[in-house]
């Protein structure tokens, strides 16, 4: 049973940084596409960054390609999301999600449906 708890949400100005974390348990080392949605009142949901766990792929949103990066620590099963240049339309409630996968093109699936199987409940984070 996998389960996120989502940390490091704020408020910053424009152009400032944040790191949000994921500590995932239960990946028990099976391959996995894992990465961020966010949703803002009134707007849709948007994928914005995914990650195959068992090989090399991440995707972007366009929105936030060259801003945003999306890593892990195979360590400790904990999944960040670095945010630069962070500006006022980037203030929205983020989600970690994960989704079992055997393929790492799947993930870019999951970024435009921007949906995922498991999800935690999400970090706010500010601009302005």
């Amino acid at each position: 049973h996998v389960q996120l708890v989502e940390s490091g949400g704020g408020s910053v100005q424009p152009g400032g940084s944040l790191r949000l974390s994921c500590a995932a348990s239960g990946l028990l080392n099976r391959a996995f596409c894992m990465g961020w949605y966010r949703q803002a009142p009134g707007k849709e949901r948007e994928g914005v960054a995914t990650l195959y766990t068992g090989g090399v792929s991440t995707f972007y949103s366009d929105s936030v390609k060259g801003r945003f990066v999306i890593s892990r620590d195979r360590n400790k099963d904990t999944f960040y999301l670095q945010l630069n240049n962070l500006k006022p339309e980037d203030t929205a409630k983020y989600y970690c999600g994960a989704e079992i996968t055997g393929g790492g093109s799947y993930c870019n699936t999951v970024l435009r449906r921007a949906d995922f199987r498991t999800t935690g409940r999400g970090t706010q984070v500010t601009v302005s």
